[in-house]
């Protein structure tokens, strides 16, 4: 029998900023690219060195940075990956995710002593895959998204390695991802990180002999989106995840904002805190779920979890994302009564915004006394990135996030 344990929360980090943020709110360890051999290119990714610098940040709060090495390799990846693969060694880095077995079978042999994870793209749908992977060394696998609970809890049941879950993000058409949709409409590979997320796109239905006639796959004049996914969210759903044996609860979204990772992180750091505080009487908060409609996301499902999903799990009428407040800027110091903010979308004089601190607490600003690096006033802030500073009477704490209601 597994021991339950209090899980790993794992973070995406598209960027430094954003493996900072997730970080500071709370979580264990991000899981992030380089630059070579990832399923998100259009990510910032990491250079070695940025790698270097961000694994130093992790560990210094005594945290982890997985790497992940998970596209499916062609024979032209292979010469370049040893090499690859020692410099991901030596920037720190603390297990590599990995979805290709050719590519699984060169980082043994090149290094050795890197605990391996085995990516979600290897469709891990069953204890007999999982228990293969064990026997290979794999130091934890991450489930495929297309297990329900009580799949999850008989693999737990039937084998010892760690065992990763996706709690919280995106979804994807394609079976644990592996589509090539994008490749064939756009020419870019989504199995070689460059997808474009076609399924998101508007669909028609045409006759063949008929090509100048297009009907709406539904009745709606604006068409229909047949493929296009609701967010996975499992919130509610902890303590049974705990009781699978999923030791690390994993978030998607390295392509989403500093703002998301920051506050999907901190809802889940504080409810994986109150869940293993009292397993039998965990309850979702309010302002959990207030919290999570403030980030841009789809209208939120619970996928497979509790069985195969039916229409439901679609979003039809659009491909639109749905919020609540927008990030208008991050707060850099705050020192003898003024706040030193970096803008992210346009601010001016007299607003109210609310501060999101790494705490989960909330604080309130109203824009007074605005003043430009120089020192002198203005009244806005329209230039992107752009330094200000404000009058702020309560101390508000780095990395805190501004932002405004907009509905």
């Amino acid at each position: 029998m597994r021991k339950i344990q209090k899980p790993e929360l794992l973070a995406p980090a598209g960027s430094m900023e954003k493996l900072r943020m997730a970080l500071l709110y709370g979580a264990d360890a991000v899981y992030l690219g380089g630059k070579l051999f990832g399923l998100r290119a259009f990510a910032s990714n990491f250079s070695t060195e940025e790698l270097k610098e961000a694994v130093a940040f992790a560990h210094s709060l005594h945290k982890k940075v997985y790497v992940t090495v998970n596209i499916f390799a062609h024979n032209e990846d292979i010469n370049a990956l040893p090499d690859y693969l020692c410099s991901l060694e030596e920037a720190g880095a603390d297990a590599l995710l990995i979805s290709d077995l050719g590519v699984w079978n060169v980082a043994k042999g090149v290094i050795p002593h890197m605990p391996l994870h085995v990516s979600t793209q290897a469709n891990s749908t069953n204890w007999a895959a999982v228990k293969a992977w064990e026997d290979l060394g794999a130091g934890r696998v991450v489930l495929a998204r297309e297990l329900s609970l009580k799949e999850m809890q008989e693999i737990g049941s039937k084998t010892n390695v760690e065992l990763e879950a996706f709690v919280h993000g995106a979804m994807c058409i394609s079976y644990s991802g592996r589509c090539w949709l994008s490749s064939y409409l756009t020419g870019r590979d989504g199995n070689r990180g460059a997808c474009a997320q076609v399924c998101r796109w508007e669909f028609a239905l045409t006759e063949k002999n008929r090509s100048g006639e297009v009907y709406d796959v539904a009745g709606d004049e604006q068409g229909t989106y047949i493929m296009n996914s609701k967010d996975l969210c499992l919130l509610p759903y902890l303590p049974e995840l705990m009781k699978a044996g999923i030791c690390s609860f994993k978030i998607e979204g390295r392509m989403k904002s500093a703002h998301y990772a920051a506050s999907v992180v901190s809802v889940y750091r504080r409810a994986i805190d109150a869940c293993w505080a009292d397993l039998e009487h965990y309850t979702v908060k309010q302002e959990w779920l207030e919290e999570l409609e403030k980030v841009s996301h789809r209208p939120y499902t619970t996928g497979f979890a509790l069985g195969k999903p039916d229409a439901s799990a679609q979003e039809y009428n659009s491909s639109a994302y749905l919020q609540t407040h927008d990030f208008t800027g991050l707060a850099k110091s705050w020192q003898n009564g003024r706040l030193t903010v970096e803008q992210r979308n346009h601010m001016k004089a007299g607003e109210t915004l609310e501060v999101f601190c790494p705490d989960g607490s909330l604080k309130t600003l109203v824009l007074e006394d605005m003043r430009d690096e120089e020192g002198n006033a203005i009244t806005v802030a329209p230039h992107p990135q752009m330094i200000f500073t404000c009058k702020a009477a309560e101390e508000i704490p780095e990395a805190a996030i501004l932002r405004r209601r907009i509905n």
